[in-house]
């Protein structure tokens, strides 16, 4: 059961909604209630690895940034 993220066109803001079934679409912003809503693409992740040993890897690529989903940001480059 994945979780969906949106983009309110009326206030800007941003928000994820948990779908129970592939047909489970969100209706409204969940901040100002606005309709006009835009679902956007967004990248899946996974843990493999375990906890106790902190090897845990991103679906978005080998970096070990928690501030961002990419490899070439200012903190995944140090």
């Amino acid at each position: 059961m994945p979780f969906y993220e949106y983009k309110c066109e009326e206030c800007g803001g941003t928000f994820e909604h948990f779908a129970r079934n592939t047909a489970d679409l969100a209706e409204c912003c969940a901040a100002c209630g606005g309709k006009k809503i835009k679902k956007l693409f967004s990248n899946f992740g996974f843990k493999s690895g375990s906890a106790a040993s902190g090897d845990f890897r991103s679906s978005a690529g080998s970096s070990a940034c928690s501030s961002c989903t990419s490899s070439s940001c200012a903190g995944c480059s140090g």
